[in-house]
């Protein structure tokens, strides 16, 4: 299996997840096992500075993944995954060893859209 992970650095298994998968700077490819993580690689974002809706997850398809795990993302990233046949998961954060982990471990499941886009004041759970 192969997990893409957002990434804020390129520093492996020790890269920080990004919180918002279309604008980060890189994705962590990382190749699982059963449990066990077999290798990591990091690459570009290329599309960092400006991406039409659906170039990433194209992108992310491209290599391969059949999971995609971020701190967040819209509601129309979620569809194009799918659209693709790959898991999208956010809630992801800490390193990207950590985020998969998680995931392994069943803690990070299923995506909602990240509540910058959605409507102030809607589905964040705070009564205002």
């Amino acid at each position: 299996m192969l997990i893409a992970v957002s990434a804020e650095t390129n520093q492996g298994l020790d890269s920080q997840v990004a919180h918002h998968f279309g604008r980060c700077p890189f994705f962590a490819l990382v190749e699982v096992e059963g449990e066990e993580i077999r290798s990591a690689r990091i690459i570009d974002n290329p599309y960092y500075a400006a991406h039409q809706p659906g170039q990433v997850p194209g992108f992310i398809s491209d290599q391969k993944a059949n999971v995609m795990l971020s701190g967040g993302m819209g509601g129309r990233a979620i569809q194009f995954f799918n659209q693709f046949g790959i898991e999208a998961a956010t809630g992801a954060s800490g390193t990207v060893a950590e985020a998969v982990a998680c995931y392994l471990d069943g803690k990070i499941k299923g995506a909602s859209s990240c509540a910058e886009s959605q409507a102030h004041g809607h589905g964040d759970g705070h009564d205002h």
